[in-house]
């Protein structure tokens, strides 16, 4: 319930900015490129993080953008500039909708090693896994239990993870890989990383913008992770992460990260620690942007992603004798 009071407080307060900012554009390129800059400009929740991080000047790329647009550019040419201008934020949750085109930002992950391989997954799973839902699973053969996420917008019930958990019982241990999972639905999140929590666990914290200032905050608000009331893993779990961990499955790293008996192994994850909300331009594009930044238990933005706690990569050699190194790393950890 707190999360999803969470959404529903941060939709509200981005409603309300929305219904205060009267400031009509026109639908022409200049109109289309002010409007855009200035929801950015009002409402997006990290320009102050990211002066800090990065050095963003959000009022110096107004400038350097401002004097590529004119009024006999074509639509295809603004959606262009626009989209080049939203890149400056480095935010994968920042996109630009029309038509024609959906503008995004992923270097976020495009210009890291990929550490995962199907090819090396499929000779770990072989073809006859379990399938509960979202959750492909199966005991490896040193009785470790291995459950794939491929993406929290696959749904997963409770029945689904009591008969998941039912069967690695007797496993020594369990890995959750959820390299490659760009998020989906925080829920999901919330629901899985509850079957490892054995107390009411300070997970993070959130905060809503309260104007158009872009220091302009609530103060954070404390989230907590209960446990589940169904059936819960008490023993150890690692889990597996790369740089295409984003958005939802970055928040369940950040859950279990807090968690005593949790490890996580792999790479840095991608970060999206904004939840995004919509908005459109007079020519009636679609843009979305982090409204409602969230900070892990010790207060810091996870935006840019959360580091491992162990850092391992999948080696060359080891990709040519057909292992994963990520996943014999989590196997040795659970195995002493």
């Amino acid at each position: 319930m707190r999360k999803i009071l969470f959404f529903l407080i941060g939709l509200v307060s981005a409603l309300c900015l929305s219904c205060v900012d009267e400031e009509e554009f026109d639908d022409t390129p200049q109109g289309n490129f002010e409007a855009l800059w200035r929801i950015i400009d009002r409402h997006y929740c990290f320009l102050d993080y990211k002066q800090h991080e990065i050095g963003l000047d959000w009022q110096a790329v107004y400038d350097k953008y401002r004097v590529r647009v004119d009024d006999d550019m074509s639509q295809m040419q603004l959606f262009e500039v626009l989209t080049q201008m939203l890149g400056e934020l480095r935010d994968g949750h920042v996109n630009l909708s029309a038509s024609h085109d959906y503008g995004r930002y992923w270097s976020w992950y495009e210009n890291y090693p990929a550490n995962f391989s199907d090819t090396l997954l499929r000779r770990y799973m072989g073809t006859d896994y379990k399938i509960a839902s979202g959750l492909d699973y199966r005991i490896l053969d040193d009785n470790i239990g291995y459950i794939r996420y491929e993406s929290f917008s696959s749904p997963i019930g409770e029945g689904n993870l009591d008969d998941v958990l039912m069967h690695m019982m007797l496993c020594q241990g369990i890995i959750i890989d959820i390299r490659n999972n760009g998020g989906g639905d925080l829920t999901n999140a919330d629901k899985l990383a509850a079957r490892f929590c054995q107390e009411k666990t300070l997970v993070g914290y959130v905060q809503h913008k309260t104007g158009p200032g872009h220091g302009e905050f609530s103060s954070m608000e404390p989230h907590y992770l209960e446990p589940s009331s169904n059936l819960r893993w008490h023993k150890p779990v690692v889990v597996l992460t790369n740089r295409h961990v984003y958005s939802a499955a970055n928040e369940f790293v950040m859950y279990m990260k807090a968690l005593p008996q949790a490890k996580i192994v792999g790479d840095h994850t991608g970060g999206g620690a904004g939840m995004p909300f919509s908005s459109s331009l007079p020519n009636g594009w679609s843009v979305r942007f982090s409204a409602v930044p969230t900070y892990d238990a010790q207060r810091q933005s996870i935006e840019f992603g959360i580091d491992p706690d162990y850092r391992v990569d999948i080696t060359d050699a080891d990709f040519a004798r057909g292992r994963d190194t990520i996943i014999e790393f989590a196997r040795q950890l659970l195995a002493s």
